[in-house]
This record gives structure tokens, C-alpha cells and sequence, in this order.
């Protein structure tokens, strides 16, 4: 790779122990992928944030890293293992806090906002078209490259926090015109509104790519989409496709720059997304967790959500999971005080993926179609997709 003075510099050591071992991280990563040089990027996102996932391991290296590591760009965080501030509500052991607050404090004693969701375009971490960044969740990295047309490779916790204490990535995969192409066209011939219908979407798109051998659909058929509907959409795809960027006629920025590939589309018709959305409802379920988040909740969930629970009292255990700044807002409007006068929870930083929340539930009702696939497959949930009206009603049952 050809480095500039300044990336030389670091990785020589001249700025600190933290900033060296970064460029490393990144200069490996960059000789694996075959790139040329180094780009600028003006913001970071890092997973691997809950200390479920991190442990003692993953901390050590934190707390290394940040004695002498500061970031040189817009840093945020994913989903923590908890809400902060309302971890003792939400159940979680004195003992998972603790740990989880030391992993926090590493990271902002590096100066990374220390603000955790996979959301981060609702939040201030909002990059342009165009736009260099190097982000880590799986949802957000689809989202940034397809919804918004920035750049952005899926980083790994490690890279991610390699860029932000450089400001640098390697420049391979996406952040290059000839690898944001459509590979595949894919026609909906289906009526598709609402998040979890989005998720279904995602999901039946995510299975067919595997199956592929591809990454990059290019989406027709669709006529309109939320942003809520488009992170659902992101989330799903990205879960079961590994996909970080898509094209959807009329609707992403870049669907008319990199043209719809030539040969035979795919199509999706309306059975198809009933059979699959079949395959996200278990049996013999007798629920008792509800969550409403995943990704993160919008100000615009929580405002339905609220019109949902007026007058109204909660049964069963029921999270809205947000980013916090989203929360304070919801505060300022009046929701938070519906919502949790109804006996509903909030749970700000964390969400139902990465809590430690397995054991305690038998089976969860949610409109993610991502949800459903960590409930299972992390926490051994039996799961249920619904609309957000159809959680509230399992809630208020």
C-alpha cells in the first residue's frame, strides 16, 4: 500500500502506541483486500459493544488502546449490553452493569460520544452522499451505503476503532465505483408497506442472494418507502443476506448511476411473502416479552406507539428500544410519560439482540424480521412477527 507521510508516521509510532497499532490493524486489512492506498473518513460507527460479546478479552484491548488512543473523527457506539441509566428496571445483574460501564468509560476515555445505537443516522452520526465512513453494524452499513449513497466497508469492532483513532481506511470493497454495481434484479409484484412487511422482504431478498452467490440486488417494483421501512428493510437484508448495499428504483440515490444488471429478473410475489412470513411465527407460543426497536425506534415509532398505549395498561414485559438522544426527545413531546404509564419500558443504548437477556423469556413478539432471527438463534426464543399495532395488542392483551 502506498501511505502518505502522515499514515507512515503512525504506523512508524510517531503518534503513540494506540495510533500505531491501528494503522497496523488497517494496513493488514488493506494488503488482504489488495488496496492501493488509504482514504479519509469523516465518521466511525464500532459494534462490539456489549460486554456479553467483548468480555475480559475484548476489554483488555480497549483499555489499552485508550491510554494513549484519542479519535479524529465523529465516533459513536452500538447497542450496549443495557440501558444505563435504567438497567436495574429492565432486570439486568449489578454484576453485567459493572462490566458494562468499564467497557463505556474505555471507549470515552478515547473520545468516542459515547451515545450506543444501531441508528446512528437518526442521531447526529449522518454522513453525506458520497462520503467516506467507516461504520460496523451490519443494519447501519447497509443503510449509509444504500439509503444515504456514503461508502462504507462492514468493519470489524477492532478496524472500526482503528479508523477512528486515524481517521483512515482502506480504500477496497465499497468505497470504490466498481464494486457498488447491481448484480441481481429482483421485481416485488407484492403490496408491501409497514417495518415488519419490510423485514419479510429483507429476509426472502437475504435467503435468494445466499443462494446466489451475490451481494448487491437492484430493487424494482417498489413504489414508496419510510425511512422506518427502509432500516427494516436494511436490518433484514443484511441479516440474512449479509448484504451492505442494495439499489431500489426510485427510491435509493445511486439506483440511476449504476444501471439495473441486464438478463431475467427475480420476482416476489404476494405468496411468496406470506410463506415466508409464516416461517417467522413459531408454534405454541405463549408470549411474554414484546419488544419495538429493532433497529432502533424512530421519534416517529415512538410517537405511534404512544397513540397506541394511551389510556391503556401493558400485561407482559414490553421494551422500546431507542438511541437516548431519540429518548429525550420522546420526553420533551410527552410519550416517554404515556408510554410508561401504561407499564411500558424503555430501553435507551441496548436492544433485544445484544442484552443478556436469555433464559428469562419463553417467547417475543416484535416487528423486526432481524429480531426474530437473534431471538432464535441467540437467545432461544420462540418468536412472532407482527405489525407494531399487533405487538402493542399482544401487550395490552
Amino acid at each position: 500500500m502506498k501511505l502518505t507521510p502522515e499514515e507512515q508516521d503512525m504506523l512508524n509510532g510517531k503518534h503513540g502506541k494506540a495510533a500505531k497499532k491501528s494503522m497496523e490493524i488497517l494496513t493488514t486489512l488493506g494488503e488482504i483486500f489488495d488496496a492501493n492506498c488509504m482514504v479519509d473518513v469523516s465518521s466511525v460507527q464500532i459494534a462490539g459493544v456489549s460486554y456479553a460479546n467483548l468480555g475480559e478479552a475484548g476489554l483488555d484491548f480497549l483499555d489499552e488502546m485508550a491510554k494513549d488512543g484519542k479519535v479524529k473523527v465523529l465516533t459513536t457506539l452500538n447497542p450496549a449490553g443495557m440501558d444505563r441509566e435504567n438497567w436495574q428496571t429492565l432486570g439486568i445483574s449489578e454484576a453485567f452493569a459493572t462490566n458494562q460501564i468499564r467497557v463505556i468509560d474505555a471507549f470515552a476515555k478515547m473520545g468516542v460520544i459515547t451515545t450506543c445505537s444501531c441508528t446512528p443516522y437518526f442521531v447526529g452520526n449522518v454522513p453525506h452522499f458520497g462520503q467516506h465512513v467507516a461504520w460496523a453494524e451490519s443494519s447501519a452499513v447497509c443503510y449509509a451505503n444504500s439509503v444515504i449513497g456514503a461508502r462504507t466497508n462492514r468493519e470489524g469492532g477492532p478496524s472500526a476503532l482503528a479508523s477512528a483513532l486515524t481517521g483512515k481506511t482502506p480504500k477496497y470493497g465499497y468505497h470504490l465505483d466498481e464494486n457498488r454495481h447491481g448484480q441481481v434484479s429482483i421485481k416485488v409484484a407484492a403490496h408491501v408497506t409497514g417495518t415488519d412487511r419490510f423485514g419479510v422482504l429483507g429476509k426472502i431478498i437475504g435467503d435468494k442472494l445466499i443462494r446466489l452467490g451475490k451481494n448487491t440486488p437492484f430493487i424494482t417494483g417498489i413504489p414508496s418507502a419510510t425511512v422506518e421501512e427502509l432500516k427494516s428493510f436494511c436490518a433484514s437484508v443484511a441479516t440474512y443476506g449479509g448484504t451492505a448495499l442494495f439499489h431500489m428504483e426510485g427510491i435509493t440515490p445511486e439506483f440511476e448511476r449504476y444501471p439495473k444488471p441486464s438478463g431475467g429478473a427475480f420476482e416476489i410475489n404476494q405468496e411468496d411473502l406470506e410463506k415466508a412470513r409464516f416461517t417467522l411465527i413459531d408454534d405454541e407460543l405463549e408470549i411474554d416479552f414484546v419488544s419495538v426497536g429493532c433497529p432502533h425506534a424512530s421519534i416517529s415509532e415512538i410517537r405511534k406507539i404512544a397513540g397506541l398505549l394511551k389510556r391503556k395498561k401493558v400485561t407482559k414485559e414490553f421494551w422500546i428500544t431507542t438511541a437516548r438522544p431519540i429518548k429525550r426527545v420522546a420526553d420533551e413531546a410527552g410519550y416517554s410519560k404515556i408510554i410508561e404509564d401504561a407499564g411500558a419500558k424503555f430501553a435507551a443504548d441496548t436492544c433485544c439482540v445484544v442484552a443478556p437477556i436469555k433464559g428469562r423469556f419463553k417467547s417475543m413478539i416484535v416487528d423486526s424480521a432481524k429480531a426474530c432471527y437473534y431471538g432464535r438463534a441467540r437467545n432461544k426464543l420462540k418468536v412472532k412477527i407482527g405489525t407494531i399495532e399487533e405487538c402493542v395488542e399482544e401487550a395490552t392483551k
